[in-house]
């Protein structure tokens, strides 16, 4: 059985709807503060936060577990940089407990949901594993202080612990089959505000920036499906189990290794939806660089996965599918 923290979110729910699949038993541990429990059709649940040290224990105890999947972190940039102590306190003093529990009920693999935050601003593109880590918000902070500390874990002799960190660039479309898709409160992904203005409910989208040294003047992104995402995790899991020991603990980053404009954004969404988007142009923001593509070879030869959805008009009409309902 795979324990999926997180598992009534976005992410969460699209990896435990490939898992089950595959194949997969699974525990979905969520607190529903940014989850929805409906989202977890599959496997069982069980509403907790990390936080509660004493039922996480009782959890891994009562389960056969073999392993987890950690998607329980908090992802609002701006809201980290408002309230630094509350990333911290999550999604790194949080995932410590996490991982106390399972070294002391002899769980040993580890899946973390990490972020391309962790690099900061790109001094090369497309960006490498190999980048400087250099993250320039509390967001991207916290994550990377979880990835030390599972890089420590990895090294305890007495602890066989493997792990995968896994760096998302741009999470984005829903389920393929309309079940489950992407509900954020508030929203601040790109795709789906896009479509909030489509289907009523925003009256227009906000473009930071027409400036930047790009094409069209708006920022570049990497934009991934989330079951692509999803493929991801499991690949990444399986291959703990097949690999030395020493290529166990490792990272990679997924991404499309495409890049699409903002502006070439809101277009396919205007071409999927068949609605004219209200666009407004206002300053930059603070920390956007211009371009984040992923080189994403890594993944792609050590986990043998390939995108599939590498298309944005695939992603968007899913995506849009999903928000019709």
């Amino acid at each position: 059985m795979i324990l999926i923290t997180g598992g009534a979110g976005y992410i969460g729910s699209h990896v435990n709807k490939q898992l089950h699949k595959e194949g997969y038993d699974t525990l979905v541990l969520d607190n529903l503060s940014n989850g929805y429990e409906d989202a977890v059709k599959w496997g069982e649940f069980i509403n907790c936060d990390l936080s509660n040290y004493k039922e996480l224990d009782s959890i891994f105890k009562r389960f056969d577990i073999d392993g987890v999947m950690h998607f329980a972190g908090f992802i609002s940039v701006g809201e980290s940089v408002e309230f630094p102590a509350k990333y911290y306190k999550n999604n790194y003093k949080n995932t410590l407990g996490l991982l106390k529990a399972m070294k002391e009920n002899h769980v040993n693999k580890f899946i973390f949901s990490s972020t391309a935050a962790v690099y900061g601003n790109p001094k090369n593109i497309p960006i490498t594993e190999e980048h400087p880590l250099n993250p320039i918000n509390p967001y991207g902070k916290s994550k990377l202080m979880v990835e030390l500390a599972l890089e420590r874990a990895s090294k305890v002799e007495s602890y066989d612990f493997n792990y995968s960190a896994l760096r998302y660039f741009n999470a984005s479309g829903a389920d393929i089959d309309g079940e489950i898709g992407e509900r954020h409160n508030p929203e601040t992904h790109l795709i789906p505000l896009v479509l909030e203005v489509a289907n009523g409910k925003r009256d227009s989208i906000s473009i930071f920036g027409d400036d930047y040294d790009t094409p069209d003047g708006t920022c570049i992104r990497d934009y991934i499906h989330v079951t692509d995402l999803a493929k991801a995790h499991i690949k990444a899991y399986e291959y703990l189990d097949f690999s030395e020991k020493d290529s166990r603990a490792n990272v990679f980053n997924l991404g499309n290794g495409n890049g699409f404009s903002v502006k070439e954004v809101i277009d396919v969404c205007e071409n999927v939806t068949g609605i004219e988007i209200n666009k407004k142009i206002l300053n930059r923001r603070d920390g956007d660089p211009a371009i984040l593509i992923a080189d994403s070879s890594k993944a792609r030869n050590v986990l043998n996965w390939k995108p599939v959805f590498s298309d944005l008009e695939k992603i968007v009409k899913t995506a849009w599918n999903w928000y019709k309902k």
